[in-house]
């Protein structure tokens, strides 16, 4: 990314870098909308349930450059931490995770740069999500910015189950007991199944002929 050389106190490149990421969440945010809305037209099915954005903390950003052995500054941050603007979709099944996942690939205004197939290959923990780190190129007045987003994809079930299991590790702060890793993994396994029931079961429903009236 392309910064604008700092006047001492950091506050306009600040500012400047975050209304990049910014622009950029709004960009792929809005080109999943019309992907979405695309899908629904032509095979009358929407594989979105809702999106999410943010964009981090500074805190955030410099506790994880410094967790990486890195000097907290604007340019370490642009470099070395990729999930500064961060964009979550929620689908229904994973058929439409990996369905999704191969539309923006094939986007040509969104670049990827790096995938991390943690539904073919959860985490031990149980986790599952498809991530992408994907460039977009941020127009300004004056030049083009390729700007870092990351996307992460998964279903309804595994976006509840993510989400108590960040609540948990925030709350024991890394170091959570045996017993509750272990019912976190049952409680994966039980997600993983649902999920395949509920993706067979829409399969079979989209089988079946519809009775005429």
């Amino acid at each position: 990314m392309d910064l604008k050389i700092d006047n001492g106190n950091g506050v306009d490149s600040w500012k400047e870098v975050m209304l990049i990421y910014t622009s950029a969440l709004k960009q792929i945010e809005t080109k999943l909308e019309i992907l979405n809305d695309e899908f629904q037209h032509v095979h009358q099915y929407n594989p979105i349930e809702h999106i999410k954005s943010r964009v981090k903390t500074s805190e955030s950003i410099v506790k994880k450059l410094k967790k990486n052995g890195y000097e907290s500054t604007i340019e370490n941050m642009v470099e070395h931490v990729n999930d500064i603007a961060g964009i979550r979709v929620i689908c229904s099944f994973t058929s439409d995770i990996f369905r999704l996942a191969d539309m923006i690939e094939n986007h040509k205004d969104i670049r990827v740069i790096s995938v991390k197939d943690y539904i073919t290959y959860p985490k031990a923990s149980g986790y599952k999500s498809y991530h992408m780190i994907v460039t977009v190129p941020v127009y300004l007045s004056d030049r083009i910015v390729d700007t870092k987003v990351e996307i992460q994809i998964r279903t309804v079930a595994m976006d509840f189950w993510a989400s108590l299991e960040h609540k948990i590790h925030y709350k024991f702060e890394g170091n959570v007991p045996e017993r509750i890793k272990n019912e976190l993994i049952e409680c994966a396994n039980m997600v993983s199944d649902l999920d395949a029931r509920m993706r067979t079961l829409n399969e079979e429903i989209k089988t079946l002929a519809i009775p005429e009236q």
